[in-house]
């Protein structure tokens, strides 16, 4: 197969699609690999290591979108790539479809099949293993990013997260106790934060008091709840997800009158719309605004300013189902994994993935039935 690794272009993403490490893995397996050129200086591979791993070298991406039977991708196309997407190539990157009505209109006029990394589902139930990476690294950066955006010069109240002898340390709310919660609440704990996790699994709750013990607090999650520890917090992180589905909107902007003036919302949820009414997706080139003198900090691709750490994270999970889908073709590798299946959110004009078309009014078509 004919595999395609164009440059991205959001703003301020330097991740990759696949590094020289996995087109050599596909080269091995005898696939062609494009490349276009400078598409791996984000992360520190050169043009002539992706020349060494076996890939062809392009100036551009129209080449690419032209040639590729299979575009392997890091962020979801924008909109001039989605111009150059065909008829049956296959898309293969995040795509967090629910929010974004514009992009899945172009995606099923292209008649691309696209399969979106965070619905793939794991094993284990209730697991997104192509997700999971890239939460762990928002969550452990939401803890830093907020940290310095509680700063009194980056617009907050001037809280030292950790405190010192004689003085509180910050107080940090986690909504949601998945993946992101988790690598948030580890950070906070060890930057000696006063920490507070609401989710709504009993079982989640006790596992996370198992492994942090008495430092982490934990509450079942209510409206009250929400509205109590939020007003009281320095710095909330929303980490909250229901997979391929809009975020709920757990934080209104009535609650944010109560809030600390120069307190800091995180929003981790924001590639799915965010997690509170007042959230819009912003850039690393200007993360931050307030609302009600609160700062929120909403940048859609967070691990993107930790490009290398989050590739090779990223391609360590990405990389064998590429291969499948390369070796054996879309139609039997989706047909033969059912987890890879569930990844397939549009298919030749159809909208597969339930939450997507019941979120975006599309009539929903089962995955196996798009693919016959």
């Amino acid at each position: 197969m004919l595999i395609g690794i164009p440059k991205e272009i959001k703003n301020h993403e330097y991740r990759v699609g696949m590094t020289p490490v996995s087109v050599r893995e596909a080269v091995h397996h005898g696939h062609h690999v494009m490349v276009q050129r400078g598409a791996g200086e984000g992360i520190g591979a050169d043009d002539t290591d992706y020349q060494k791993a076996g890939a062809e070298l392009v100036d551009g991406p129209a080449e690419i979108f032209a040639k590729a039977e299979m575009i392997v991708k890091v962020k979801e196309p924008q909109a001039a790539e989605r111009a150059m997407l065909r008829e049956g190539q296959i898309l293969y990157t995040y795509l967090h479809l629910a929010p974004d009505p514009e992009q899945t209109k172009d995606l099923v006029k292209s008649g691309a099949v696209c399969i979106a990394y965070e619905t793939v589902t794991g094993p284990r139930p209730g697991s997104l293993p192509l997700l999971a990476p890239m939460s762990q690294v928002a969550g452990r950066m939401s803890i830093q990013s907020g940290a310095h955006c509680m700063e009194k010069a980056a617009g907050g109240r001037g809280v030292l997260l950790g405190g010192v002898p004689g003085v509180a340390p910050g107080k940090v709310v986690i909504l949601g106790g998945g993946v992101v919660g988790t690598n948030a609440a580890a950070i906070a704990i060890g930057m000696g934060a006063d920490v507070v996790v609401i989710e709504k699994s009993p079982d989640r709750m006790e596992e996370l008091v198992a492994r942090f013990g008495t430092g982490l607090k934990t509450l079942y999650s209510t409206k009250g709840a929400v509205e109590e520890e939020c007003a009281h917090a320095d710095l909330v992180i929303g980490g909250v997800l229901i997979p391929g589905a809009a975020a709920p909107k757990l934080i209104t902007r009535a609650m944010l009158k109560d809030w600390k003036t120069g307190s800091v919302l995180v929003d981790v949820a924001i590639d799915q719309g965010g997690c509170a009414e007042t959230s819009r997706a912003t850039t690393h080139a200007d993360p931050t605004y307030v609302v009600d003198g609160v700062v929120h900090y909403c940048v859609a691709n967070m691990p993107g300013a930790v490009a290398r750490t989050s590739t090779y994270a990223l391609n360590n999970v990405t990389l064998p189902l590429a291969l499948q889908i390369a070796d054996k073709g879309y139609k039997q590798a989706l047909t033969n994994n059912p987890h890879l299946l569930a990844g397939l959110n549009v298919c030749k004009g159809k909208v597969t993935y339930e939450a997507v078309a019941r979120d975006l009014g599309y009539a929903y078509v089962e995955p196996l039935k798009a693919l016959a």
